[in-house]
């Protein structure tokens, strides 16, 4: 009788858990049937989609090669062998360079070996070894974005550090520099002097920068004067084949910004003597002056002033260490003092091209460079002497330059920079509510 109670018992304890598992409300089993795992969207990299792979990333440590990372990763020396001959023609082991990027892909359904290598010389571009049964390489570039930037500011203490807070980058300032090199004396600018410009910016995957793609155009007013700068490029036609190769930046009239002559052999300087008599410091007496000096510190680059032919490359009692440049039958350039001569006699420079160092070599109290100017033989103050303009743009393409720059110079003209008052103003507003 007690085995049948306890058998009935248990039934019935059964019964009711499953009568109680079957009381499941509607809402609560339709929600249950409803939760199923979203799908992943898909995260793309080097075009490959991450939720099929695992990525290794790493940068390239010194002795490090090609062969020993794949050694490292599970890859025989018959394996390593076959990889680099079949990749040769698209990747060649022997560039790959410390601290650069590299990569493993890992496919999750097989992470025994990795599936692709990839190697990044730069941002942008990239390498892929592909490590599987169908060995090859490629090239690929990651996704660029081109950023257009339109910005304006006004000296306040130098370009630097006032393009800075415009917004500008440093590379874009450094090409604006660049450009007006042969126009504006920027260690003469005065507060009020102001400079607009239009450049595009390279973004990788949109959010890493990629330095400077390229200056469209710029202005700098200096001194009260306007100056305008604009990037035209012209390739080769029919009707235009004498102007092929067309290519730099030219002002509002069609001219090259580009001067036969630097205004100076220094990017850094200050000058300390001018052309013509003084009492010369080491002499002690009255002498002419026949050059122009320029104080810098000693091993500042030397910037030969235009192009030309090195005729003279040595050294003087008087001239220290010496580099002379014949440019044309009219023009010739001496460049004195010099620590150290990076130029040889018979050597074609180009202009701005680096021919020797800053010191205090020869008759020199400190480091400098005297920088000598003959025209037609005769020692002229290069300062004072109205230098060869630049040479204008072909006849034949100035109708269609004009109008490519038109809606650039309306652009230019439209953007304003904030007044130096204003700013100060801004400032001293900010100030006092802070304080």
């Amino acid at each position: 009788m007690m085995k049948k109670v306890l058998y009935f018992s248990f039934f019935a304890l059964q019964l009711s858990v499953f009568t109680a598992c079957n009381d499941t409300p509607n809402a609560e089993k339709a929600t249950a049937s409803a939760t199923v795992e979203a799908p992943k969207p898909p995260v793309y990299e080097f075009g490959f989609n991450l939720n099929d792979y695992t990525i290794v990333k790493d940068t390239i440590k010194q002795g490090d090669t090609f062969g020993k990372l794949l050694e490292e990763n599970n890859i025989g020396a018959v394996d390593i062998h076959n990889i680099t001959q079949k990749t040769k023609g698209e990747f060649n082991p022997k560039n790959i360079r410390t601290g650069k990027v590299y990569a493993f892909l890992y496919d999750k359904k097989d992470p025994s070996k990795p599936h692709s290598f990839i190697y990044q010389p730069n941002v942008t571009d990239y390498v892929v070894v592909r490590l599987g049964d169908s060995v090859h390489a490629y090239k690929a570039q990651r996704k660029v974005t081109i950023v257009e930037k339109a910005l304006a500011g006004n000296i306040n203490s130098n370009l630097t550090v006032d393009a800075l807070a415009a917004g500008i980058s440093a590379n874009a300032t450094y090409q604006m520099g660049q450009i007006f090199d042969y126009t504006i004396d920027f260690f003469r600018l005065q507060k009020g002097d102001n400079f607009k410009i239009i450049y595009e910016e390279r973004y990788v995957d949109d959010t890493i920068f990629a330095g400077v793609e390229k200056v469209k155009a710029a202005y700098f007013e200096w001194q009260g004067k306007p100056y305008y700068a604009f990037n035209f490029t012209s390739a080769l036609d029919g009707e235009n084949e004498a102007a092929k190769g067309t290519n730099g930046y030219y002002d509002e009239k069609g001219n090259m910004m580009k001067r036969m002559f630097l205004k100076s052999p220094l990017d850094i300087f200050r000058i300390t003597s001018k052309f013509g008599m003084r009492f010369h410091p080491v002499l002690h007496r009255m002498k002419g002056h026949f050059g122009t000096d320029y104080a810098a510190p000693t091993g500042t680059p030397i910037r030969v002033t235009a192009a030309g032919t090195v005729i003279e490359a040595g050294y003087s009692s008087g001239n220290g260490n010496y580099v002379k440049v014949r440019h044309n039958n009219m023009y010739t350039t001496q460049y004195l003092h010099m620590s150290r001569i990076l130029a040889r006699r018979g050597q074609h420079v180009s202009q701005g091209q680096v021919i020797g160092l800053v010191g205090s070599t020869g008759l020199a109290t400190g480091p400098h460079v005297c920088y000598r100017f003959w025209k037609n033989g005769r020692q002229v103050d290069p300062l004072r002497e109205k230098l060869p303009e630049s040479v204008p743009i072909d006849a034949r393409l100035k109708a269609k330059y004009l109008k490519e720059i038109a809606p650039l110079k309306e652009q230019l003209d439209a953007l304003k920079a904030t007044p130096i008052e204003m700013e100060e103003e801004v400032t001293n507003v900010q100030k006092q509510t802070v304080s």
